[in-house]
């Protein structure tokens, strides 16, 4: 998992609450267990005009030009800025998955649903709550200002506009250290390996019928 700490990132606005985990990434792509390749298939239904399948040559199908994610605005933005109750429905993980592989670091939204927001920090996602003031403000600035960036600081917990406006913002003291180090629960455990190994090793040496023959 890549460590977060700075992030300077151009903004995407999805202006709608309630956005649900089906809307993220639809059922039909949840038979892969890769974590990565579902980028293409972010908000499949707004993001073309056809329905999507697994395997599917995405170069070749139509877009919606109407949706955020199809605007040349937008390219390459790193932040998702959203309305409450962000990632509700279903608990799939394939949902941070597939922001993540799109290239979205960090999500701020005014709520969002529980396991969605655990699911984001064990993915490698930052999401951020803030006022829903807040949000409203970010969202007049983000539609009137094309190139709109906003300033991640995960130390200090602040969110910073262009004009120079800062947001603090809240976040667990360990899922803070999981992101500044980019650990997972995978890189959790084999920061252990060395005792992982030897208590492995003396295990099989006191009961070696429990490891077969070859123990």
């Amino acid at each position: 998992m890549r460590p977060f700490t700075l992030l300077d990132g151009l903004v995407l606005p999805i202006d709608r609450s309630n956005v649900d985990t089906d809307a993220i990434i639809p059922k039909q792509f949840l038979k892969s267990i890769r974590r990565s390749g579902f980028g293409p298939n972010l908000f499949d239904a707004w993001r073309y005009l056809d329905e999507g399948q697994p395997e599917q040559d995405n170069s070749r199908r139509p877009l919606n030009p109407g949706f955020v994610l199809n605007q040349a605005r937008y390219q390459g933005a790193q932040i998702l800025l959203a309305r409450e109750n962000f990632g509700c429905g279903s608990s799939r993980e394939h949902a941070p998955w597939a922001l993540e592989d799109y290239g979205f670091r960090a999500l701020v939204a005014p709520s969002f649903a529980d396991i969605f927001y655990n699911n984001c920090f064990k993915n490698g996602l930052l999401p951020i709550v803030l006022p829903a003031t807040a949000v409203d403000a970010l969202f007049e600035e983000v539609l009137a200002q094309p190139g709109y960036r906003l300033s991640i600081d995960l130390v200090g917990q602040t969110v910073s506009t262009p004009t120079g406006k800062v947001y603090a913002f809240s976040v667990d003291e360990f899922r803070k250290y999981c992101l500044l180090n980019g650990f997972d629960d995978i890189g959790l455990t084999l920061r252990h390996a060395d005792e992982i190994r030897a208590y492995e090793k003396g295990r099989a040496q006191r009961e070696p019928w429990l490891f077969g023959e070859d123990a």
